[in-house]
Formats: C-alpha cells, structure tokens, sequence
C-alpha cells in the first residue's frame, strides 16, 4: 500500500510539472524579440532575466492550482479505494437545522452583543444543527475532495483549503460542513476542514487568526493540519512520504529550470530548500 502512495503522488507531481516544462521550453517559450517589443521601457530598464522568471511562475502557478486537492485524489484513492474532488452531495436538511446553521454562523461573525462574538466549539455547534430537525429542504453542497472507504463503506468529505485561507472561504467550509451532517439521508459519515502543511511547525502553535473566528484551530475535531491530513487521506506515513517524494523531485526539476529554462549552471545550495 505504501509503495502504491508513493506512485500516485509522483505520478501528479511529474505529470503537472512535465506540462510546465513542456510549455516553457516548447509551446510558450519566453522570446525576448517579442518582449523587447511590447514592452521596451520594461526591456530598457529592467534584465531580461527578470521578465523570464515571472513568465515562467505565471505558467506554473495556473496548473498547480489544485495541486494539493489532486495530491489527496491519488493518495486517497490509492488507500481507501475511492477519492474524487469536485463531488455534489445532495440531500434534504429541516428548515430549523438551516436556521440553526446561520445563526451558529451570525454568533461567530458578529456575536449577539457589541464586541462579543461567540467563540467556535465543533461538538456544540453540530449537536445543536442536528437536533434542529424541521420540514425537509433540498439541498446541494459540493465537497472539495470525497472519499469513500472501499472496506468499511465510511464516506469522508474534506474542505481542503490552502495553509493560510481567509475568513470569507472557511465560514462558506464550515456552512458546507454543517449541511452535509446534518442532511436526513446522512451521506456523510465525517466532514473535516483541512489544511496541507503548517507553517508554524505544531498544531498547537497554528497562528493564522482568520480561521479561528470560525473553527478552533487547536482543538476542534473536525480540523486537520498536515500530517493529520494526509495521515488519514492516504494511511500512517504518508505526509512523511509526501514530503520525501516532493523534496527528491524537487531536486531534479530545480537543476533542469536552471539549466534548461534559465541557460545557467546551479548555484551552490540550490538543492537545500525542502518543504518540511
């Protein structure tokens, strides 16, 4: 199982970043004729080498958008038999669980005094949804990433957002979240909100203040940090063979823009710079 973890998470990395070089090297190369030409104050003031690499990042960053979201697909599907990304969920909630669900959400943004908000509590917040119950109301959320486990039949959803998201997209999570737990067909077993790596090492040291209006970072359930994450995606181990797989193809690929892309040998300890 490990070594089928390792194949799939290559196998996403080399095949976006053989597309990248592919485009910087073949389809769109960067010319300088045809920079010097629509941009000559740009051209007279500035390296060409400048305009070169920032040609090269605006054609990386578009395919590696969803990078991490593609990462969880491979590692998923390799372990738990299904994962897909992009999946719609539909199902009815009670008209007083959806009422529910925005009031948690209005406590959380702006409190029910002046200066006061509510502070997040997963636990409290799902059993106070889900005891609402009311009329059925259909509805549709779409889960970043859905695995459904091939033995157990246990169906996770994940909102896997970027290491430092903003407050507007985890309220849009954690609203997603609520649904989908609270529909009457009970489609979901688990719904986390997810983030790839931290930055800040520990998950008690998690520093990034936006999502904490919305989430407890450091204690909730329902959120997972780096190797939770991946550790659950793809089995025990995996964020540590995520981040060898990623810093040995770093290596090889780095040398080839240097060398192939930039016209330069490396530069001594360009090999240093790991993802932890």
């Amino acid at each position: 199982m490990e070594q089928s973890v390792i194949i799939a998470i290559k196998k996403v990395i080399t095949d976006m970043m053989d597309k990248v070089m592919e485009k910087v090297l073949v389809t769109d190369p960067f010319i300088p004729e045809k920079h010097h030409a629509s941009k000559p104050l740009y051209a007279a003031l500035v390296p060409d080498e400048i305009f070169k690499g920032s040609h090269f990042e605006r054609r990386f960053v578009t395919p590696f958008g969803n990078a991490w979201e593609q990462l969880a697909v491979a590692a998923g599907s390799a372990y738990h038999g299904y994962c897909k990304q992009g999946v719609d969920i539909k199902g009815t909630v009670g008209d007083e669980s959806l009422r529910r669900i925005q009031e948690v959400l209005n406590k959380l943004e702006h409190g029910i005094q002046k200066d006061k908000r509510q502070k997040p509590n997963w636990e409290e917040e799902l059993a106070y949804v889900i005891a609402g119950k009311g009329n059925p109301i259909p509805v549709s959320v779409t889960c970043d990433v859905l695995i459904k486990n091939a033995k157990t039949n246990k169906v996770f959803s994940f909102e896997l957002k970027g290491p430092q998201p903003n407050s507007d997209q985890t309220k849009v999570s954690k609203e997603k979240m609520l649904k989908l737990l609270a529909m009457n067909e009970h489609p979901i077993d688990f719904a986390y909100y997810a983030l790839p790596y931290n930055p800040y090492g520990q998950r008690e040291n998690y520093a990034w203040t936006f999502p904490a209006r919305w989430f407890d970072m450091k204690k909730d359930s329902c959120v997972l940090i780096g190797d939770e994450l991946w550790d659950m995606v793809g089995g025990k181990g995996t964020y540590k063979l995520f981040i060898n797989e990623i810093n040995r193809l770093g290596v090889a690929y780095k040398e080839k823009i240097y060398k192939d892309y930039l016209g330069i040998e490396p530069p001594d300890g360009f090999d240093k710079e790991r993802l932890k």
